[in-house]
């Protein structure tokens, strides 16, 4: 019963999406539209076991959305055609690369190495600063075209995600053919490009993605798997990280076709369920369903900044702790999740830094609650020196739609909704598009954000 209920849910999902974009293609003829979409459930049922699912990476996403949004305000410099990176603060010398140019890795400059050793390498390196709010914008403006191609769309992280084209055949043509308009369309309209990965799992539409960049369309089906993935070095395998590749060596296994013939005895004796679970990703076993619902699994979201003055007064550091939450809080909603443990970081002039957290009675995702919060933290562990670096961080998270209501801490529903329309706004007109009043000519910025944690999301092995 359930999956009957299941399925009628899918083909009504259908029918309204195909009612909604019948008219844009002129293949589709009005006196034709019940035939068509009779055609396109029957495929549906028909290809369940035999899924069409697209895997959409924007290609050096932080450092190509900079490069984009500069060069449409007029800036004469593609950062992405001269050795140039997205990172934290160069002057603190703790900032790290988070993103970097194809120019800039032919001076062997690797994601996540110090801005100070880069420099090194490449004295004349263009360095820009991280925007959040801009990724999200881009992020924002790539999932809605996504969303003209199928309803099923999973957001992966904030430059991936994939696609359910199952059953949208008749919409938009073969999925070779939909995916290159895709890829062209966020070329065309949004100046950024992206790859894209076809294979009839999530698993296989991900590594297809990777095959060669950028601005590709690669598929890789299961009568692929021998050709284009098996020579592959078997570090290149999803979930076949740093420390499973040595362990990998160690039993020669180089290759992820080594691992896909490798014994599952011996797998399982070295590496116990994860050994087999890899070895089924080798032979492209995966099988976890386009979910909307899923959420990225972060253990915490955090902000912190290096403020370029001493910050010596009560007045001052509330409104840098309150840009914080703001992010923190923003970045916590979009996520999906509420917070359970608020903590507090202060940096004196000295470069010496304390820390203080504490619990709410039930989590939330309400900004004022956890500026609340962390400004009790702030006062309870700052005799007043001079500050120079001041950080949140949100950790212990439960899903948003599981929030308990406290008596205590209850969420103000009013301010919940508000802080939503709000987030929506600045992510459609920009950060500053609404700004608190205490912000107007402080000369502190409103919000002061970071870029949100990696994570990594199978739902299958979740």
């Amino acid at each position: 019963m359930h999956q009957l209920l299941y399925r009628s849910h899918e083909y009504f999902r259908v029918y309204y999406f195909y009612l909604q974009n019948w008219n844009r293609n002129a293949r589709l003829p009005y006196n034709n539209i019940y035939k068509n979409i009779c055609s396109v459930l029957k495929l549906i049922w028909v290809t369940d076991m035999n899924k069409i699912i697209m895997h959409i990476d924007a290609n050096s996403a932080y450092l190509s959305w900079e490069a984009v949004y500069r060069l449409q305000r007029g800036d004469t410099v593609d950062l992405r055609n001269i050795p140039s990176v997205v990172g934290g603060d160069e002057q603190s010398r703790h900032g790290i690369v988070l993103a970097r140019s194809i120019p800039a890795k032919k001076y062997s400059i690797k994601t996540g190495e110090a801005l100070y050793t880069a420099r090194k390498k490449c004295p004349d390196l263009v360095v820009v600063p991280v925007r959040y709010e801009l990724y999200m914008m881009c992020h924002n403006a790539m999932i809605n075209i996504m969303r003209d191609f199928s309803p099923k769309i999973q957001v992966y992280s904030i430059d991936e995600a994939f696609l359910d084209y199952t059953g949208m055949e008749a919409i938009h043509g073969e999925p070779l053919e939909a995916a290159y308009k895709l890829k062209n369309r966020i070329k065309n309209e949004l100046g950024f490009t992206v790859n894209v990965g076809i294979s009839s799992n999530k698993l296989l539409a991900k590594m297809a993605s990777e095959l060669k960049k950028p601005d590709m369309v690669h598929t890789l089906f299961p009568d692929e798997i021998k050709e284009k993935m098996w020579p592959l070095p078997v570090r290149e395998l999803y979930m076949v990280g740093p420390s499973t590749a040595p362990k990998l060596y160690r039993l020669n296994i180089f290759t992820i076709g080594d691992l896909a013939r490798a014994n599952p005895d011996l797998l399982k004796y070295h590496l116990k369920s994860w050994g087999l679970l890899i070895r089924d990703y080798a032979n492209g076993i995966e099988s976890s369903p386009v979910s909307e619902d899923a959420r990225p699994p972060i253990k915490g979201i955090g902000n912190s900044t290096t403020i370029p003055f001493d910050v010596d007064s009560m007045d001052e550091a509330r409104k840098v702790l309150l840009s914080l939450c703001e992010m923190v809080g923003m970045r916590l909603r979009q996520a999906g999740y509420c917070a359970k443990l608020v903590s507090v970081y202060l940096r004196n002039t000295n470069l010496t830094g304390k820390s203080h957290q504490k619990k709410f009675v039930a989590a939330t995702d309400d900004t004022y609650q956890i500026f609340n919060r962390a400004t009790q933290l702030m006062e309870e562990m700052w005799a007043g020196e001079a500050l120079r670096g001041m950080g949140v961080y949100v950790s212990d998270l439960v899903p948003n739609d599981l929030l308990q209501l406290s008596m205590f801490d209850a969420p103000n529903e009013r301010r919940r909704r508000l802080d939503q329309s709000i987030d929506e706004i600045r992510m459609k007109y920009g950060p500053r598009s609404v700004i608190r009043s205490i912000f107007l000519n402080s000369g502190l910025a409103p919000i002061t954000g970071g870029v949100i944690e990696d994570f990594k999301m199978m739902s299958s092995i979740l």
